[in-house]
């Protein structure tokens, strides 16, 4: 549980035009009210849309600081962080508060920040020292991903322990 911060230009682009992004100081606080439950929604059936086993999903999204919180019940470790990701790599969001609950402990992933010039092999190597591992990364990152070419620059990947 904790603050997880994500490029705020990144992600997958869920808002559409104007109906949800960050409320401009001087918005009203019904206008605010309106932006983040509009963004809340969009990121909640973006979770449903991935098949994530989450009991109880609860999202809210704060268009002031551009925070997603996100709370339920999930069954391991792997399928949080993977909520986790679907919550911060949206365009619009600048960091999500974990309030899962994991029905059975294991340790962490470590975090990948994609730059220009990454792929999954490069990220293989730097993580396990062995470029031809990706697959392992490709398949902790779905279904957000799909395909193993389809990363981005400030795209949050979570990297397996082997």
């Amino acid at each position: 549980m904790g603050l997880m911060s994500f490029i705020k230009e990144a992600g997958e682009k869920l808002f559409g035009g104007k109906e949800a992004k960050a409320a401009e100081p001087g918005t009203s606080p019904e206008k605010v009210a309106e932006l983040s439950a509009v963004a809340a929604k969009a990121i909640a059936d973006y979770v449903g849309t991935q098949n994530l086993p989450v009991e109880g999903l609860d999202v809210s999204f704060d268009a002031y600081s551009t925070t997603v919180t996100v709370a339920g019940t999930v069954p391991d470790q792997a399928t949080r962080e993977k909520v986790l990701l679907c919550c911060g790599n949206v365009a619009g969001v600048s960091s999500v508060n974990d309030m899962l609950t994991v029905k059975a402990s294991e340790p962490e992933s470590q975090w990948h920040t994609v730059v220009s010039g990454d792929n999954l092999s490069k990220i293989a190597k730097k993580f396990y020292g062995d470029p031809n591992k990706y697959p392992a990364i490709f398949e902790a990152n779905k279904p957000m991903l799909k395909h193993p070419d389809k990363i981005y620059p400030g795209q949050m990947l979570r990297i397996p322990a082997l």
